[in-house]
């Protein structure tokens, strides 16, 4: 059921909105969606990628799939990366193409860490906080392959994973963006040294609380070094639940609890928070599970998971966000910020064709019509 509204502005979700330096124009944010169309050896950005980012320039706020910053850090098959030239010229074509039709985009920074495989670097383990298997899937050249057990990074090993973070964040800013965004959400590398499951370290980056949190506080602090201002983002999901590792049980929240709040002491421009999911397919989102850290945290908070329009509205209206982020709607609504201003019926994607590469499922969805 769909309602026409009287003006624009009669939506919160339509509002001007400012996360740190950004300056937005609504507050419909594009959420980070791994698509898998860098089909190319050196994973670079193509015109397919500036047409796709182009066509959803009306968000107040672009983020982009969650992008390699090394070799090192993949674990996806056809994920652009930010670590040669060639990739920045790419996202170059990218950046311009979002700003010239009015946008503003930021490019999120993702390490895959041990959930990873062995197929995506010549054979060699992946990295992780410690020699525990996270037992996930990794989406390799040859299919979905069991992760298995890594490598116990060493202190040299996160030394140049946060140098590694640092350049990615200079060559963003080479590429055009607006500012970046730091992928500490599911179970890649940021998570497992958060995760006292995944992380046994007894240096300084394990043991306690403390140790756990202090690699992506040491990456907040270099990757926001290029920029004038709070133009970083950090996405975290506490509620995240995979297999015996991930457990959103209390002592996993109180982790979280004390993160969000120490983020307040760091050149943050938003916290994008991953919320509970919906007890059922489609129920309302669970406010309070993002209320919990909105009162820890004094920055802007964009909202993600499970949201509609008329959600959306109420959890900025009430206060427990300032912008909310979409990911499947925007998939098949490039004008997914102009369906809500007039009330528009949404489209509905097709997920055989999320990761399947080319044209089709991509850039083929139509505007609404007039």
């Amino acid at each position: 059921m769909t309602t026409t509204v009287r003006t624009a502005l009669d939506q919160p979700l339509l509002r001007p909105a400012e996360l740190g330096g950004l300056q937005l124009p609504n507050r419909v944010v594009m959420a980070p969606t791994t698509r898998a169309r860098a089909a190319n050896e050196g994973l670079v950005p193509t015109e397919l990628h500036a047409t796709y980012y182009g066509q959803r320039a009306g968000a107040g706020l672009i983020i982009t799939e969650g992008t390699w910053v090394s070799e090192r850090a993949i674990g996806f098959v056809n994920v652009p990366g930010i670590y040669r030239k060639e990739q920045i010229d790419g996202w170059r074509r990218v950046t311009d193409s979002v700003h010239a039709l009015g946008g503003r985009i930021v490019l999120q920074l993702w390490h895959a860490g041990a959930a990873s495989h062995p197929d995506h670097h010549g054979g060699a383990l992946p990295g992780g906080p410690s020699a525990i298997n996270p037992h996930e899937m990794s989406f390799t050249p040859s299919g979905f392959q069991e992760t298995v057990t890594p490598r116990e990074m060493t202190a040299v090993d996160i030394e140049l994973t946060i140098a590694e973070y640092a350049a990615a964040a200079r060559n963003a800013r080479e590429a055009g963006f607006d500012g970046v965004e730091i992928h500490a959400i599911g179970s890649f590398l940021i998570p497992q040294f958060l995760n006292p499951r995944l992380n046994h370290r007894t240096d300084g980056y394990g043991g306690d609380r403390v140790g756990r949190r202090r690699l992506l506080l040491e990456i907040i602090d270099v990757v926001a070094a290029p920029w004038d201002g709070r133009f970083v983002g950090v996405r975290l999901s506490p509620y995240w639940t995979a297999g015996d590792t991930f457990t959103a049980d209390e002592s996993t929240l109180a982790d979280y609890d004390e993160l969000v709040t120490e983020l307040g002491d760091h050149p943050v421009a938003y916290l994008h928070l991953r919320g509970a999911e919906p007890a059922t397919p489609g129920a309302t989102p669970d406010f309070a599970a993002i209320d919990r850290f909105r009162r820890r945290f004094d920055g802007p908070l964009i909202a993600n998971l499970g949201f509609d329009r008329e959600s959306a509205n109420a959890v900025i209206q009430a206060g427990i966000a300032d912008a909310v982020s979409f990911a499947t709607h925007y998939i098949a609504n490039p004008d997914l910020v102009a369906r809500f201003a007039l009330g528009r019926e949404l489209a509905i994607g097709d997920p055989a064709t999320y990761y399947q590469g080319g044209a089709g499922g991509y850039t083929d969805y139509p505007m609404a019509a007039g």
